[in-house]
């Protein structure tokens, strides 16, 4: 069984940094695309990034694109969001999830297996 943790929220200002990690277990983590979505209070799952099987190609949504980086580490079977110029409405559980199909995807029912969540809360 596919195992996804999350790890590295916590609580920082506007402006800051943050890098969550996803790490996976119990699969074949190089062949997964694997993703980040996240999760507002009161809001529906989001979707925030997306990165293939080898890391070749990434995708973002507007809303975080060229403040988050994905990136992806086979040898460690880990997943990361490097998260810079951080704003309060980026405040969400972030979830990682696995696409065992390989490929980035950009939709919810995309992904086969998730993680639990980390909280990220960002202060004005």
């Amino acid at each position: 069984q596919v195992q996804l943790v999350e790890s590295g929220g916590g609580l920082v200002q506007a402006g800051d940094s943050l890098r969550l990690s996803c790490a996976v277990s119990g699969g074949t983590f190089s062949t997964y695309g694997m993703g980040w979505f996240r999760q507002a209070p009161g809001k529906e799952r989001e979707f925030v990034a997306t990165i293939n099987w080898s890391g070749g190609s990434t995708y973002y949504s507007d809303s975080v694109k060229g403040r988050f980086t994905i990136s992806r580490d086979n040898a460690k079977n880990t997943v990361y969001v490097q998260m810079n110029s951080l704003k309060p409405e980026d405040t969400a559980v972030y979830y990682c999830a696995a696409n065992f199909g390989s490929q980035r995807a950009t939709t919810f029912r995309a992904y086969d297996a998730w993680g639990r969540g980390t909280q990220v809360t960002v202060s004005s």
